[in-house]
C-alpha cells in the first residue's frame, strides 16, 4: 500500500466530480482534508487555496501527519509562449521561484536557493519520465512560479525570456522545496488554462473544464505508479 498526497488549490470540484465523497473528511491546520481509497493505496488530497505558503504548509502536513510516500500536484496553469496554449497538458521537470532574491546579501542569483547550484529547482526525474512513459500527449516544461497570478502577453513574455518558462503558477516552488527537503518524491501535472494572451477572464472561464481534464491524466498517472 502506498499513501499518497495530493495537493489542491482551486480545482477541487474536479476531485469531488471523479472521486466522489471522501471516505473521511477533517480539518488540519486550517485546511480541509480528504481522504480516499484508491485499489489498495491511500488518497489523502488537501484543499489549499492558491499561494505558495499555504502549498508548502500542505505538503509538510501530508508527509508528516499523513506519512505521505509520494506527493502529487495537478492544476491549471498560466502558458508563457505560443505553444503552451489552451488545454495543453504538461509535466513540470523543474521551476524557478523568481520572486525569490537574497542575491544582494549572498551572492547568488535572483531565484537561486542555498544548496542549489543554479536557479533552478529540479522535479523528481524518475516520475516525470515515468509520466511520460504513461501519457506521451504530456509536454516536459519549466515553471516560473511565484505568489502572482500572471496576465497578458507582455508580462507572459517576459517571464519567458528571463526564465525559458513554459508555463507559469502560484504553487509549485512551496511543494518542490517542501518535497526535497523531506526526500519525498513529487509530481505535478498541469493543464493550460490561460494562453499567452489571456488572463484572469479566460482562467475563470476555462477552470472547471481544463482542471477536470488536468485530473484525469493525473488520475491514470498515479494508478500505475
Amino acid at each position: 500500500m502506498k499513501n499518497i498526497g495530493m495537493i489542491v488549490a482551486c480545482e477541487i470540484d474536479a476531485v469531488l466530480g471523479r472521486y466522489g465523497s471522501p471516505l473521511s473528511r477533517e480539518t488540519r491546520c486550517g485546511f480541509p482534508v480528504l481522504s480516499y481509497a484508491m485499489g489498495e493505496d491511500r488518497l489523502t488530497v488537501v484543499h489549499t487555496g492558491v499561494g505558495e505558503l499555504a502549498a508548502a504548509a500542505a505538503a509538510a502536513l501530508l508527509i508528516d501527519r499523513y506519512e505521505a510516500e509520494l506527493i502529487v500536484n495537478f492544476g491549471v496553469v498560466g502558458g508563457l509562449t505560443e505553444e503552451m496554449a489552451q488545454t495543453k497538458c504538461c509535466v513540470v521537470e523543474k521551476l524557478v521561484h523568481y520572486d525569490f532574491d537574497t542575491s544582494h546579501i549572498d551572492g547568488t542569483l535572483p531565484g537561486q536557493y542555498e544548496g542549489y547550484e543554479s536557479i533552478y529547482i529540479p522535479a523528481t526525474p524518475a516520475l516525470v519520465t515515468r509520466a511520460v512513459e504513461l501519457c506521451p500527449e504530456l509536454k516536459r516544461v519549466t515553471c516560473a512560479s511565484a505568489d502572482k497570478f500572471v496576465d497578458g502577453r507582455e508580462r507572459k513574455t517576459e517571464l519567458h525570456r528571463l526564465y525559458g518558462a513554459d508555463i507559469c503558477e502560484m504553487e509549485s516552488a512551496g511543494i518542490a522545496l517542501t518535497c526535497r527537503r523531506a526526500g519525498v518524491p513529487f509530481l505535478m501535472i498541469k493543464a493550460v488554462s490561460d494562453g499567452i494572451e489571456g488572463g484572469a477572464a479566460e482562467f475563470h472561464a476555462e477552470l472547471e473544464r481544463t482542471s477536470a481534464l488536468c485530473l484525469d491524466l493525473t488520475d491514470r498517472i498515479i494508478k500505475e505508479l
